[in-house]
């Protein structure tokens, strides 16, 4: 059974940061090194989409437009987590966030390609 929980999630004022922490654990996700890793959200109303991936060693990382410049993704393989750094935080990035992993080692934006996703963290950007 593979979990992930993510963290780091709250109220924060338009302009303001936050990061999220996404912590897994379960013997599939075994060799951490194995697997790409994205972050996703949902706003009310909306569909999910993606905001950024990371591939399995770290080397490859893509992001969605909206956030190119302002968020950052990074994982620490020798401590099974993933971490999403959110600046200049909009007010339409209110949503829930969702850490998920991928079937495979490369960083893609497919949801398709995510085998197993977290519970999701609120994100709360107030104007």
């Amino acid at each position: 059974q593979v979990q992930l929980v993510e963290s780091g999630g709250g109220l924060v004022q338009a302009g303001g940061s936050l990061r999220l922490s996404c912590a897994t654990s379960g013997r599939t996700f075994g060799t951490v090194s194995t697997y790409a890793m994205g972050w996703f959200r949902q706003a009310p109303g909306n569909e999910r989409e993606f905001v950024a991936t990371i591939s399995s060693n770290g080397g490859t990382t893509y992001y969605a437009d909206s956030v190119k410049g302002r968020f950052t993704i990074s994982r620490d393989n020798a401590k099974n987590t993933v971490s999403l750094q959110m600046n200049s935080l909009k007010p339409e990035e209110t949503a829930v966030y969702y850490c998920a992993r991928s079937r495979s080692s490369s960083a893609t934006y497919y949801q398709n390609s995510y085998a197993y996703w977290g519970q999701g963290t609120q994100v709360t950007v107030s104007s």
